[in-house]
C-alpha cells in the first residue's frame, strides 16, 4: 500500500476509497464506493462488520476528535492521490451514536462561543461609548467654544473602533492634544470650509488644504476662546 499522508487511527482500522470499480470478495457487492483490505482482498463495509458506522468527511477537527472518543469503534478513510503518488484522509468512520454526541458537544461549545462573543461586544460597546465622552470632554477642555453637541459627533466620528481615524491611534487612544485637535480640525475642514467641493472638482489634495486652512484656522481660534457662543454652521 503506498504511503499514507497521515498515519491511521490508533485503532489501526483503515477504509479505502477505492479509484477503481472493485467489488466485495465475499458478497459479490459493488461497485464499492468504501472497502476494506483483507489478506489483500477487498470487502465491503457489511461484510467487514463496519457497516453499522456512518462516515464524517474531513474538514471539522472538533467534531471529529470527538465523534472518535464518543464511538467505541472508529475507522480512517483514505483515497488515493495519483498525482501525488500516495494515500491522502478524507475523514473517518464512526458510531452515529457517537457522532451525535460529539455534535452536541460541539453546539454546546459553539453556544458557549456565542455567549463570549456577545459579552465580548458589549463590553467593547461599553468601552468605546466611555472613550468617545473622554474624548468628547478632552475636545471640550482643549475647545470650550466648540458646541457640546459637535464635540460629540466629532468624538464618536473620530473613535469608531475599526475605523483607522486619528481617535483610535496610539495618541488618539491616550488623548493627547495633537490627536484631538486633528480629529476636530478635520470636522471643520469637511464641514465649515468648501473643502469637499474643491476635492470634488478636481483641485489636488495638498492645494485645497492650503486654500482652506486660514478658514480652518479662523474656527478653531473661535472655538479655543470659552463664551464666545462661536458656532460656524
Amino acid at each position: 500500500m503506498a504511503h499514507l499522508a497521515t498515519p491511521p487511527h490508533r485503532t489501526g482500522l483503515l477504509v479505502i476509497q477505492p479509484l477503481k470499480r472493485r467489488h466485495c470478495a465475499d458478497c459479490l457487492a459493488g461497485p464499492l464506493a468504501m472497502l476494506v483490505l483483507e489478506e489483500g482482498a477487498p470487502r465491503c463495509l457489511d461484510c467487514a462488520d463496519l457497516g453499522h458506522l456512518v462516515f464524517l468527511p474531513r474538514g471539522d477537527t472538533a467534531l471529529t476528535r470527538r465523534s472518535r472518543e464518543e464511538s467505541t469503534l472508529s475507522a480512517v478513510v483514505v483515497r488515493f492521490n495519483r498525482r501525488r503518488s500516495r494515500y491522502e484522509r478524507q475523514g473517518v468512520l464512526v458510531e452515529e451514536a457517537g457522532l451525535a454526541r460529539a455534535e452536541e458537544r460541539c453546539l454546546a461549545d459553539a453556544e458557549a462561543r456565542r455567549r463570549r462573543r456577545v459579552r465580548d461586544a458589549r463590553r467593547r460597546a461599553a468601552e468605546d461609548v466611555r472613550f468617545a465622552e473622554a474624548f468628547a470632554a478632552e475636545i471640550r477642555r482643549l475647545f470650550p467654544g466648540c458646541p457640546q453637541e459637535r464635540a460629540r459627533a466629532v468624538a464618536g466620528h473620530a473613535s469608531v473602533r475599526g475605523s483607522g481615524r486619528v481617535g483610535r491611534s496610539a495618541a488618539g487612544r491616550a488623548l493627547s492634544e495633537e490627536a484631538v485637535v486633528a480629529a476636530v480640525a478635520a470636522s471643520v475642514r469637511h464641514l465649515e470650509t468648501p473643502y469637499d467641493q474643491l476635492l470634488m472638482s478636481g483641485v489636488p489634495r495638498h492645494e485645497a488644504r492650503r486654500r482652506i486652512r486660514a478658514g480652518v484656522e479662523t474656527v478653531l481660534r473661535s472655538w479655543r476662546t470659552a463664551g464666545t457662543g462661536a458656532e460656524a454652521g
